[in-house]
């Protein structure tokens, strides 16, 4: 974002680049990757392999995770000329609040384990409090949400909710999300079952049956009351009963129950249909996820962003969040002019923080923001007002 506010003067984030060449005349070259597949080679070498087959594999033959990617080819912005400004506005309104950049920290269920220090989930909170960027927590975490939570700094967080089975361990993690200061609920819908996932079937690996990333659950007093014994202290009973709660199948008929549990904004997240995106309007949600967990749930299916266009145009003016296949700054720029409201990276980050922790989680999301920037600004497009269906053609 580039502007002038009460005499101040904040810099493009494209101004990155400047930083780098800069550094470059005193000798001092970038030590992270500046392209993506540099970044997922290197991360592969420095994850534990039953971390990286978790992170970067996905469900089937992985073509749907393939197709997330390579369906962004055929998008491309239109060029439009003498609109050139040395000042661009990446900022956006979200569920009442005011947001630097347009983009997010999708939820990732291992994201704790990604870091070398094992606290994954409190480096992504740190490096969403330098950057402005949100994080998306997941249910599924090393520390729990209010230790998370606390790092965020003056950066909003939202908390994405694995429905449990058990309504009052629901509602507690409801709670304590909203007494964490978190701003939004983003509900998951397609991951009440995993997915067939080749990768880590061959390994045998599911890391919260091995006791991973549970600490909401082991942390929760709601939860706690069920057991005979702490997890402490009894920690296979713990992963048993969360076992037993794991993977609500959630309906329609749910959705009022959904909302009795908070005034926080919930957000729908896993609606592709239109049908779907309408419905979930008119049920009340105040905004909706297109995403198909990054290929990781359910093979065989089209792009994510082949289906965005057809949801922002069914939901007419709600939010409307993206993930899914988001590899550099110029898939941000599409899926913005496409309608999205906000945009998530997920495998990038994730990449960045195993390579070189909060810096290098700073370092990957810096580095999308600059590429946005930048394209925004060389194709005549200041704003992401600016950035509407008009601006992009399909191939």
């Amino acid at each position: 974002m580039c502007s002038a506010t009460n005499g101040g003067f904040v810099p493009n984030f494209g101004d990155f680049q400047l930083e780098i060449y800069f550094g470059g005349l005193g000798g001092v070259l970038p030590t992270m990757p500046m392209t993506y597949s540099e970044l997922e080679e290197r991360a592969k070498y420095a994850l534990p392999p039953g971390i990286w087959s978790y992170v970067a594999g996905g469900a089937g033959d992985e073509l749907t995770q393939r197709v997330n990617v390579t369906a962004f080819e055929k998008y491309g912005l239109i060029p439009r000329m003498l609109r050139a400004s040395k000042e661009r506005d990446l900022s956006i309104e979200l569920f009442g609040m005011t947001l630097p950049s347009p983009i997010f920290m999708s939820p990732v269920g291992v994201i704790g384990l990604c870091s070398q220090d094992g606290h994954g989930d409190i480096a992504t909170a740190k490096a969403a409090a330098r950057t402005g960027v949100p994080m998306v927590m997941s249910t599924l975490t090393v520390d729990p949400m209010e230790d998370v939570a606390a790092h965020f700094g003056n950066t909003p967080g939202m908390f994405q909710l694995y429905t449990p089975t058990n309504k009052d361990v629901a509602q507690s993690f409801v709670s304590r999300a909203e007494a964490s200061g978190f701003k939004a609920i983003v509900v998951t819908l397609d991951t009440w079952v995993p997915g067939w996932r080749p990768r880590d079937l061959s390994t045998s690996n599911f890391p919260q049956l091995r006791g991973h990333c549970l600490a909401n659950y082991f942390s929760d007093p709601v939860f706690r009351g069920l057991l005979a014994k702490s997890p402490e202290d009894d920690p296979k009973t713990a992963i048993l009963t969360w076992i037993s709660m794991f993977g609500n199948s959630l309906t329609w008929d749910d959705l009022d129950w959904l909302r009795s549990l908070t005034k926080l904004p919930i957000v729908l997240k896993g609606i592709c249909h239109p049908e779907d995106a309408r419905r979930a309007k008119d049920a009340g949600v105040d905004g909706i996820y297109c995403s198909n967990h990054g290929g990781r749930q359910a093979n065989g299916g089209i792009a994510a962003i082949d289906h965005l266009s057809d949801v922002v145009e069914a939901v007419d003016g709600l939010p409307v969040l993206f993930d899914s296949g988001i590899r550099n700054g110029s898939d941000i720029v599409k899926a913005l002019a496409l309608g999205a409201t906000a945009v998530g990276i997920g495998r990038p980050y994730a990449y960045g923080l195993a390579l070189g922790g909060v810096d290098g989680l700073v370092h990957v999301l810096r580095s999308l923001l600059a590429e946005a920037d930048l394209l925004m600004a060389v194709d005549g497009y200041p704003t992401i007002a600016d950035l509407n269906p008009e601006a992009i053609r399909r191939g």
